[in-house]
């Protein structure tokens, strides 16, 4: 499950979907779990940080890729994250097909910055935010086929919420994620992104973006009421954080380049109230 889980699990900068130092994470898993968490993280700044040329980030990525072939080929690494990346791997029978995904994932970062249409970003999701959901599983033995598709649908809409609330943080790096069909039917252009305009035209394309988020959470929801224990609670706050900040996105009238949703320390106790509400 997007985006570190420390303090509560939120769609927040870098790769902070791993519930990292959560008091809700099992202890014989935080070595896993952090070892997850340090591959993903490292090899998104690789694609996403400093001022190195695109061919320099593949290539570091490359080796990343390397690493995990000797990882499948039952070898140990020498360089110690990915010593701790081999142990999880044959401790939990983690698939490393997930650790590539999530390299196809940050290597496409590198190149691409515009996306077509929502097909064209949902298969990015599918590689940069599913994977992530799906070893959490597998870590819990959890991973049902039925499982995994409420799991998918809680990643990708945690990514695509991290996306709406990052617009303006996106465009300073040259992406847009809103799929170009949708910005045409709503008739925004890259230069209302530019100028951060909000108008009519905006809060349409922004509600519906919105819309369509929510609805994929809500669909993944039954999940965190599906797991048991600590799992799905820390589900169950997962789901009404990226909540929160759909409504956080409304609450701003969908100005999201003045107003980044943040979650005060009020929200959280909301938060929690609900995830204790919460029924099938």
């Amino acid at each position: 499950m997007p985006l570190r889980y420390t303090a509560a699990p939120m769609p927040v900068d870098h790769y902070e979907n791993f519930p990292v130092a959560s008091l809700l994470l099992p202890r014989r898993l935080r070595p896993a779990v952090e070892a997850l968490y340090a591959f993903a993280r490292s090899a998104d700044d690789i694609a996403d940080e400093g001022d190195a040329q695109a061919v320099l980030r593949l290539a570091r990525l490359n080796d990343y890729r390397r690493e995990i072939d000797a990882i499948d080929r039952g070898e140990t690494p020498r360089e110690s994250m990915f010593a701790r990346l081999a142990q999880a791997v044959r401790i939990h029978r983690l698939p490393t097909t997930l650790l590539r995904d999530l390299l196809d994932a940050f290597s496409q970062d590198v190149a691409k910055t515009r996306y077509a249409d929502f097909a064209e970003l949902r298969d990015y999701t599918r590689r940069s935010a599913d994977p992530v959901g799906r070893l959490m599983l597998r870590l819990f033995n959890a991973d049902s086929a039925q499982h995994i598709a409420w799991s998918d649908d809680i990643c990708t809409s945690l990514q695509l919420i991290n996306f709406w609330q990052d617009v303006a943080i996106d465009w300073q790096k040259g992406r847009i994620y809103l799929p170009a069909d949708e910005r045409a039917h709503f008739g925004v252009d890259e230069s209302q992104i530019a100028a951060a305009r909000v108008d009519e035209n905006w809060r349409a394309l922004l509600r519906f973006q919105v819309d369509r988020a929510r609805k994929m959470m809500l669909a993944g929801a039954p999940l965190a009421l599906a797991l048991p224990g600590r799992f799905g609670w820390e589900l169950r706050l997962v789901v009404q954080g990226g909540l929160q900040i759909c409504a956080a996105i409304e609450a701003n009238d969908y100005d999201v380049f003045r107003h980044r949703p943040v979650l005060t320390r009020i929200d959280w106790l909301r938060l929690i109230g609900r995830a204790i509400r919460m029924k099938r």
